[in-house]
């Protein structure tokens, strides 16, 4: 079997939804499990409803409308029948959307969050199953959270493995199915993510637990570039990235691949393709073991709106194992993820990012015990294979605040 990802940019239109038709009818569909984003920036639209719920009430109902609004477009361009079912399915998933805000008594805003904003995979993969059928192409529509089991750890669930895998492994193999990104549920039927951009992940699970022969993540570009086009005028096409340096470099925060989702496919030895939804005769990028890299190139890798956290003892003695322990257990407590960390006699930096709002928390509690400096909105750049030119580069942006180098590897932040 072999399973296709379709992220939200592949399908944030009707245009879009057409594609995935042409992409199977070219690649073939037998065999095959797809799984979906929310269509184009949907998250982020159901992430304004959770904040309307939870801080302005009186812009809820408008959130939800510009939702139903949104998929409704996309529904009347794909569907020239107005009695196909997929009409009064858009108002049944929104009806069970504004069900959930009347009978929660939860106030926990990561419980939440996973209650709302799973709706638009739930959305995309029912237009897409329907319009699927519409062209005759059948297929079988699961609800993920049927599937993939994972620990209440709202916005940030782990996988019950030994579970999800039981649960996968009782699908027909010959079949094709749609289902969802990003999204899980406990034991308990309450639904859980896998974090942002966590649909590759999902996709990494299916494979993973089908054995399958490949997965495929279909994108609007060719394949993984050595650095983001959105930041760098030249980017170079990667050939082939080994499992390890594709882990490395999402490690790092490339944007491509999901850091959790490479790991299951290196288990099982499962290639990961990285293709175009536009340009289907491209082979793209392939991330299985051989080359660490082909071509040999610097590698860019771009992460935005960072903190840049100096710390010292308000006695300067030295930063010692005690202190950093300290230091680990408050960053831990206030979810906030390390990308960069720096040590000298005296002071501590760290470059942090604050997914969940907590660094006003967190500054509170560390500044107890510690002298603190900051800066906020900084960018921190990190270079593979780097070479003197590609430092120089990276340097040409602004004012560097701190540069570590490692072997074969340079992280710069920038004001």
């Amino acid at each position: 079997m072999k399973v296709f990802k379709f992220g939200g940019a592949s399908v944030k239109d009707a245009d879009g939804v057409k594609n995935v038709v042409r992409v199977l009818k070219h690649e073939g569909y037998h065999n095959t499990l797809i799984v979906v984003s929310a269509m184009g920036k949907m998250t982020n639209a159901f992430e304004n409803i959770v904040a309307a719920y939870c801080y302005k009430q009186h812009n809820l109902n408008s959130s939800i409308e510009f939702v139903r609004d949104f998929h409704l477009t996309i529904i009347n361009a794909l569907f020239s029948d107005k009695n196909n079912p997929i009409f009064l399915e858009l108002e049944i998933t929104l009806g069970q959307l504004s069900g959930f805000f009347i009978s929660n008594k939860k106030k926990d805003y990561n419980f939440i969050y996973d209650q709302v904003v799973g709706f638009g995979e739930l959305l995309s993969t029912k237009i897409i199953s329907a319009y699927l059928k519409e062209q005759q192409i059948e297929n079988n529509w699961i609800d993920v959270r049927d599937f993939i089991k994972t620990t209440a750890h709202f916005r940030d669930a782990q996988v019950n493995w030994e579970v999800t895998c039981a649960n996968i492994s009782q699908l027909n193999t010959a079949n094709l199915y749609i289902t969802q990104g990003f999204l899980g549920a406990t034991n308990t039927g309450e639904t859980t993510t896998l974090g942002r951009e966590g649909s590759d992940f999902s996709a990494a699970i299916f494979a993973y637990c089908l054995q399958a022969n490949s997965l495929t993540i279909w994108k609007d570009v060719d394949g993984v570039l050595n650095a983001d086009p959105r930041f760098f005028e030249s980017t170079t096409l990667l050939n082939q990235i080994s499992y390890h340096e594709a882990i490395e470099m999402a490690f790092y925060g490339a944007s491509v691949i999901h850091p959790k989702t490479l790991k299951p496919l290196e288990n099982k030895n499962i290639p990961l393709y990285v293709r175009s939804f536009y340009n289907l005769d491209l082979k793209g990028t392939t991330v299985s073991k051989g080359y660490d890299l082909v071509p040999e190139t610097p590698c860019f890798i771009v992460k935005k709106d960072q903190i840049l956290v100096s710390i010292a003892a308000v006695d300067f003695s030295f930063m010692v194992e005690h202190n950093l322990s300290h230091i680990f257990k408050i960053l831990h407590d206030f979810k906030l993820k390390v990308n960069l960390i720096q040590n000298s006699a005296l002071s501590f930096s760290v470059c942090i990012e604050d997914k969940f709002g907590n660094f006003q928390d967190f500054l509170e509690e560390l500044t107890k015990k510690y002298k603190v400096s900051y800066f906020k909105a900084v960018n921190l750049y990190t270079i593979r294979h780097a070479t003197k030119k590609s430092i120089a580069t990276i340097e040409q942006k602004g004012k560097v605040l701190l540069k570590q180098v490692t072997k074969g590897t340079v992280q710069v932040i920038m004001e």
